[in-house]
């Protein structure tokens, strides 16, 4: 294989999305003796080579441990050999974990590539024809390419070169996590539920029925894909769709078994035990930590798993909570306990981030930052965040954040991005209402100030120009030459000029007097700085289109309108 086209296929393959990649630590993952029905059955169809290749479809609630299950599987599965002779081929193909918080993880556009860069590393045979597909089409590599275009070239046609190799093996396993976690970033909020929600009901609704397509192709070896997702009803439908159906196997399920009958799902009677193991485990490790610390009793761990509600994600974070290493777990445990005699069912996931909440010194900070970083279109280091949000906002980024490493991953090397643990807490920021604090209520929405400190940041770091031809002689020089350390280079003036447009769009409408004031210095003074500046990254594509949706803003707000009547000379 050409190493050049190898390389590109290198680049553009989301190695965040694998199962295992570091950029999803700390890896979820069922702890041992834990779900142990659950994956036995998910075993046993993924070890059927007789029948049909199967699209196992698992879902449930947010917060129930699918992306756990799917982790699991992948690693079982990473651990098997295809023979006992080879050293390599295993049986897991490939794997792509769908997120929100990456913008290359929330498309379909980067998936067949992804799964056939996994495929060609498993097995290298078939990366002449992943090699030949690509200097034949070129633009398979590129996201908006058709997705049954990048299925037939990069999935289909290495898959169907295997057959005769497998035949007498057992079958190939992929694993999807997060399908609902395919949704396309949206510039105008007015079209999230309308025109964006449908371009990614269709997109969703186009993978699966690809799939399901792909399964039917009777020139592959058996194959089994698992997927999971949230029990929504726009991929429940297109799961029932007439040419996927009979290929699904859904779990839930219920089995029949000595004349009883028992379902297998993510949040059955036996999950309350789980949690209650899982939870006596953690208690172990902290006490082999804290010998100080006594073990919570039978009644407490029974008491704390029952409120859990069956959800993984609340034992979790209870337990980060309460094992935080910055404050006294006994004192914690006590918090957690007397919530949980308060819970209600249904009512454990906002109640538990309530409480978390309002240990903070300024409970009203902490929301507004945690707020932050779920809106942020990428992940950021908090040093980037705090440059982001300015000398104000900013200030208190670090101690705010601090305080919540209960729900927020936040690493020990503070050049890695924060992140939220679990997509329950931009649930639970995304509106207001999900929070019982009642100094949240008046914030201002993090898009908002997210879309301001962008512009401010900008216009601060760019410098004023009104030649943009004057600047093209350095554009190559600059392009080779961005040093971390310059502030026109940092990562928070990187993001501020991809993301502007985005948080300026989802701020609230009208827009206030300071944001419409540093959007029309910015629009005048310096819009062609930034053009250069994109030009200058190569990134000329997305140029396009945010420069289009800042006429669109301009357009939109009456006190701006007189700005658009002004730029067309400037870019002419």
């Amino acid at each position: 294989m050409f190493e050049g086209t190898w390389e590109k296929v290198s680049q553009v393959a989301v190695q965040g999305a694998e199962y295992d990649s570091g950029e999803r630590r700390p890896h979820p993952k069922c702890l041992e003796g834990t779900r142990v029905v659950l994956l036995n059955y998910i075993y046993r169809l993924l070890d059927t080579k007789k029948e049909k290749s199967r699209l196992i479809w698992l879902h449930g609630t947010a917060g129930v441990g699918k992306s756990a299950v799917a982790f699991t599987v992948a690693e079982r599965m990473r651990g098997l050999k295809m023979t006992e002779e080879t050293k390599r081929e295993k049986r897991l193909a490939g794997t792509f974990f769908f997120s929100r918080k990456y913008t290359k993880r929330r498309t379909t556009g980067y998936f067949f590539v992804t799964l056939a860069y996994q495929l060609a590393i498993n097995f290298p045979s078939v990366k002449t024809h992943v090699d030949k597909a690509i200097r034949d089409n070129p633009a398979l590599l590129h996201p908006d390419k058709a997705l049954r275009d990048q299925m037939e070239a990069l999935f289909l046609q290495p898959l169907r070169q295997l057959k005769f190799r497998l035949q007498d093996c057992p079958p190939l396993t992929f694993v999807v996590d997060a399908l609902d976690e395919c949704t396309p970033e949206s510039f105008d909020q007015s079209t999230i539920d309308s025109l964006y929600e449908d371009k990614s009901e269709s997109e969703l609704a186009e993978l699966i029925s690809l799939l399901a397509q792909a399964l039917r192709d009777p020139d592959l070896p058996v194959t089994h894909i698992l997927v999971t997702s949230r029990s929504e009803a726009h991929i429940s439908e297109a799961m029932q769709n007439e040419d996927v159906r009979p290929l699904v196997c859904e779990i839930p399920v219920k089995i029949f078994g000595k004349g009883v009958a028992a379902t297998i799902s993510l949040d059955g009677a036996d999950v309350d035990e789980d949690i209650y193991l899982y939870l006596e485990h953690s208690f172990r490790k902290l006490r082999s930590r804290c010998s100080a610390f006594p073990q919570p009793t039978k009644g407490q761990l029974e008491q704390l798993a029952i409120r859990a509600g069956r959800r993984f994600i609340v034992a979790s974070t209870m337990m980060k909570f309460i094992d935080d290493r910055y404050n006294d777990p006994c004192d914690r445990l006590q918090l957690m306990l007397e919530l949980t005699s308060e819970l209600l069912p249904g009512t454990e996931v906002y109640k538990l981030y309530d409480r978390i909440l309002s240990t903070c010194a300024d409970p009203k900070r902490a929301y507004m930052h945690l707020s932050i970083v779920a809106a942020l279109a990428d992940p950021l280091p908090i040093s980037q965040i705090s440059k982001l949000l300015g000398p104000g906002e900013g200030r208190d980024v670090e101690t705010a954040l601090a305080q919540l490493r209960s729900v927020l991953d936040i690493p020990t090397d503070s050049s890695l991005p924060v992140n939220i643990y679990h997509s329950s807490v931009r649930d639970y920021v995304s509106h207001h209402y999900n929070c019982s604090l009642p100094q949240v209520q008046c914030l201002t929405s993090p898009h908002s100030l997210l879309g301001l400190s962008s512009l401010q940041l900008m216009v601060r770091d760019i410098p004023e120009s009104t030649a943009l031809l004057d600047s093209l002689s350095k554009l190559n020089r600059l392009s080779q030459a961005m040093d971390p350390q310059d502030p026109q280079t940092s990562p928070a003036l990187n993001y501020a000029c991809q993301n502007w447009a985005v948080h300026l769009s989802r701020a609230s409408n009208p827009w206030d007097e300071k944001l419409a004031h540093v959007f029309k210095s910015f629009w005048d003074h310096h819009l062609l700085s930034w053009l250069e500046r994109q030009w200058c990254v190569k990134d000329l594509q997305s140029w396009l289109t945010i420069l289009s949706e800042g006429e669109k803003l301009a357009f939109r707000t009456h006190n701006l309108i007189c700005v658009c009547r002004t730029i067309t000379p400037k870019l002419q």
